[in-house]
């Protein structure tokens, strides 16, 4: 998986900036699941396409979004509280 990322960024690497604005554009998304068609009409500039799946490859990757057949989800959550709560919670 990593290699494939690495050849794709040979062709179409993003820039910080961009993987910025995707990040930020997908934290504010009122819904919970968005398509890619959706998240391109609403970033605030054109992203090519296999920039965007690079860049969505990373953010899945770094556990940042879940990709499923309905769309993408934002899940990173920087609260303190359920960090705890995940390390110091019981397992079932």
């Amino acid at each position: 998986m990593v290699r494939l990322i690495q050849e794709q960024k040979l062709e179409h690497a993003p820039t910080l900036n961009t993987v910025i604005m995707v990040e930020r554009t997908l934290k504010k998304v009122d819904e919970s699941i968005i398509t890619v068609a959706e998240l391109k009409r609403k970033l605030p500039k054109q992203v090519n396409h296999n920039t965007l799946k690079v860049i969505l490859e990373y953010l899945e990757e770094s556990n940042k979004i879940a990709v499923s057949m309905k769309g993408i989800t934002w899940v990173h959550n920087t609260n303190p509280n359920l960090r705890r709560a995940i390390v110091d919670g019981i397992r079932l």
